[in-house]
């Protein structure tokens, strides 16, 4: 079946690198024109982001804002209202970086590194929902990228902060798409596990290390971690007509 987007535009926050860049490139390799990338301070990355989607045919548009931040994150959509006119897709994907202190245990972890973690998470998600639906028609896809695989047992402890957030995130999505479905808006939730060039490429390397040991020794099926094009290939698939009851 040929999945064709060419008519959609699109908006992947924390796109500059890494899973969003994997998500952004999939999405033109499928016909998307219009891609809003996002990014918060790397603008070499951004750049290059942008490069290679335009190898792809896109017309890439870059916002440099900070989506734990509410304003940046209004303004963001303002900048896609004002340069596309409406959005069809948006993937909620950029997270807090290492560098915010987030990766602490439970009885360490400060309340700053609790509140940054969450602000990019269930926060952003619930602001930048709110914004985008009322840009978006019949058949809206909004996604949002989750790890909900770390916070499931709690044995991640040092994950504590971003395994919370991001089932607050996962929750949150849920209700989302319960409000919207008669819009026919649909909200769906991409946890896409352990992925080399991510979060995790900025953990210690020694975690990261095993991490990967435990993946290729037989820890998911595949035996190994997986890439930025496979989470883009399963959003493309849920932004296609056919994916519109899922």
């Amino acid at each position: 079946m040929p999945i064709t987007l060419t008519q959609h535009t699109a908006l992947i926050t924390g796109a500059s690198r890494g899973i969003g860049r994997g998500i952004a490139l999939k999405l033109a390799e499928q016909g998307v024109k219009k891609i809003a990338i996002n990014y918060k301070e790397n603008d070499a990355a951004a750049e290059q982001t942008a490069l290679l989607l335009k190898e792809r045919g896109a017309a890439p548009l870059l916002i440099k804002a900070d989506i734990g931040k509410v304003a940046d994150i209004q303004r963001m959509f303002e900048t896609v209202k004002s340069q596309f006119g409406g959005l069809d897709i948006f993937v909620s994907n950029a997270r807090a970086t290492i560098a915010t202190g987030f990766y602490a245990e439970p009885m360490e972890i400060s309340l700053e590194a609790w509140q940054a973690t969450f602000d990019t998470q269930a926060t952003e998600f619930l602001v930048a929902v709110r914004a985008a639906v009322p840009m978006m028609g019949k058949n809206g896809r909004i996604i949002a990228i989750t790890y909900a695989p770390g916070g499931q047992t709690g044995s991640w402890q040092p994950w504590v902060a971003m395994g919370s957030a991001k089932a607050a995130k996962e929750a949150l999505a849920r209700y989302f798409a319960v409000a919207l479905a008669q819009k026919g808006i649909t909200v769906n939730i991409i946890s896409p596990g352990a992925c080399d060039d991510s979060v995790l490429s900025g953990l210690p390397p020694q975690v990261f290390q095993m991490i990967k040991d435990w993946h290729e020794s037989g820890w998911t099926p595949m035996r190994r971690l997986g890439v930025p094009a496979d989470v883009g290939n399963a959003v493309v698939l849920l932004c296609t007509d056919q994916a519109s009851f899922i």
